[in-house]
């Protein structure tokens, strides 16, 4: 247990060779598809070619890898072609590459989009919603032929006034100088992003860690008394939970100052003040995109109501193209893993999907 806490920067393997598609196993090959200095779109490619719509899943920028969506991604292996965002630790990124802000994932939300080609569905799991909405309007005022056909929201602060829960209070109990002058550090020396302004691993899993010690120290209770209880395969879920949890990347300060700023504190979104490198954001441009928001009834990272948002700010979807569902019993990791997300919410994912494919 004391091995299983230490914190690593290395990301874990996806460890995804193959997928059960109609009762057939069939070997699944990991490639890179298209590179750029902060992210690797990742192509989980079959080898028997499969007439399945694609999806592109946003994985979140908040500290933790892309690998923690391992169970989402196998789970949509079944029946879609699967691209994933593996962002890259920025402490890795040279300072000549540039700055990664929140205007930056947008752009790369579109560009994977376009890469990947018209038909492809947009899938975002947490803090991509945000990203997620402001492509998807940029596009549909741009009449760009890669907007995509549906759009799943999962889990995810559109509109954090709603049921504010911890990680609203935290960022709204300071101003955003606070944060600027207590959480951001420069890389060292020894990486070859040094210099660059972050928001650290140790500190992000830190408060990860002390908004919800109580559950945490439970579940490792937990797994210890289900070693004595000779309950194998429960303690190494939870250990192989926690291995993916304590694997922390840095997180660029620009990206991580706005999000707290423009999400969190000033929520740009929903009162129509967004912007896109100087460009007012309009969510009611999104009319061919059909809108799916998913929340858990439990989730205290992200409460229910804040994905709903979507729905009345992209006003002009028709009601045909809408659909909302809560999963009873689950909290935010229940969204996207776990027994429920597998039995229950992902047919909805997949109906849904294959409802609007183009």
């Amino acid at each position: 247990m004391t091995a299983l806490l230490g914190l690593t920067f290395k990301r874990p393997p996806f460890g995804i060779d193959s997928a059960v598609c109609v009762d057939e196993e069939i070997a699944v090959t990991e490639e890179v598809v298209l590179a750029t200095p902060f992210c690797h779109l990742l192509h989980f490619k079959k080898e028997k070619s499969l007439s399945q719509p694609r999806v592109l899943i946003l994985g979140p920028i908040s500290g933790h890898y892309a690998t923690l969506l391992r169970a989402t991604i196998q789970t949509m292996l079944r029946d879609h072609d699967v691209y994933v965002t593996d962002w890259l630790n920025i402490r890795d990124v040279p300072l000549s590459k540039g700055v990664f802000d929140l205007d930056e994932f947008v752009v790369h939300v579109i560009q994977f989009l376009e890469f990947i080609g018209p038909g492809t569905h947009l899938f975002a799991v947490c803090q991509p919603t945000v990203p997620a909405v402001i492509a998807v309007a940029l596009m549909a005022e741009d009449k760009n032929p890669a907007q995509p056909p549906t759009m799943t929201l999962m889990a995810g602060p559109i509109d954090t006034r709603v049921s504010p829960g911890p990680i609203n209070d935290l960022a709204t109990s300071r101003d955003i100088e606070w944060f600027r002058d207590n959480v951001i550090t420069y890389v060292p020396l020894r990486y070859r992003g040094r210099g660059r302004k972050v928001y650290p691993g140790f500190l992000q899993i830190t408060g990860f860690m002390t908004m919800n010690i109580g559950r945490h120290v439970h579940s490792l209770v937990e797994m210890y008394a289900s070693v004595v209880r000779g309950d194998v395969d429960k303690a190494e879920t939870t250990r192989e939970f926690y291995e993916e949890y304590f694997a922390m990347m840095d997180v660029s300060a620009e990206f991580y100052l706005q999000t707290i700023e423009k999400v969190f504190i000033e929520h740009h979104l929903p009162r129509g003040i967004m912007e896109f490198r100087g460009r007012r954001v309009n969510p009611a441009m999104i009319k061919r995109t059909a809108l799916f928001t998913i929340e858990g009834e439990l989730d205290d990272l992200c409460s229910p109501g804040q994905t709903l948002a979507a729905q009345e700010l992209c006003s002009d979807i028709p009601p045909f193209k809408r659909k909302h569902h809560v999963q009873t019993g689950v909290g935010h990791y229940g969204v996207f893993a776990g027994k429920r997300w597998e039995k229950e919410i992902y047919p909805l994912c997949r109906d849904f999907i294959y409802m609007h494919k183009k």
